[in-house]
């Protein structure tokens, strides 16, 4: 089974290339889903979440409190390598696990948003960027989570940037907003990957 790589810059539009790639049957793990289910309430992760930050990042009913967070680690990078020590490993045996349950298909999305940022290329055969502007992304970021232009610069500060990770692309998605094709662009992937799961199979048996 190949494995895709989807990763980009914040609001690029993975989630929606990640649905499209669904409506074709494709299996998609995502990263940031398996991180929410590690720092579910109960879970040990946020227990120690709460001891390395203390208590003020969960809200009343004690589940994490994710935009108290997120302000906390993107202006401490001290902070933010103590986070990323403790859920990363968690998060990419996850993945690895997630992959192995797989059966019967061609290929496999695997989301993960710092791919790049955590040196973690090995775990795909292949790395699908979705790309837009910056000027894109802090528009997105404003409408979806009306955050302060300083905020968002820290976080996108935080990640690498365009121009390396288009380097780093075997495959390139543009998620500008005036690109109406997204669609018919990922069924022009889905084909090709088809093509390179059945070119894959072939070498494996010879």
């Amino acid at each position: 089974m190949l494995k895709i790589g989807l990763t980009g810059g914040i609001c690029c539009g993975k989630s929606t290339v990640s649905r499209i790639f669904e409506t074709l049957n494709i299996p998609v793990i995502d990263a940031d889903e398996i991180a929410h289910q590690l720092v579910a309430i109960g879970q040990p992760a946020l227990a120690e979440l709460k001891r390395l930050f203390s208590s003020n990042i969960l809200n009343k009913d004690g589940s994490l409190n994710r935009s108290m967070l997120r302000e906390l680690i993107f202006s401490d990078p001290e902070k933010k390598q103590l986070l990323e020590n403790l859920l990363h490993p968690l998060i990419y045996e996850a993945l690895n696990e997630a992959v192995k349950q797989i059966k019967n298909t061609p290929y496999c999305i695997i989301c993960v948003p710092l791919l790049l940022e955590t040196n973690m290329t090995h775990l795909v055969d292949r790395i699908l960027v979705v790309d837009c502007s910056v000027e894109t992304q802090i528009m997105r970021l404003q409408k979806r989570d009306n955050m302060s232009l300083k905020s968002i610069q820290s976080i996108i500060d935080n990640q690498v940037t365009r121009t390396f990770r288009r380097a780093k692309a075997d495959d390139l998605i543009d998620n500008s907003e005036t690109n109406n094709r997204l669609a018919e662009h990922i069924k022009t992937l889905h084909n090709f990957y088809h093509s390179l799961s059945t070119r894959q199979d072939k070498l494996v048996c010879e």
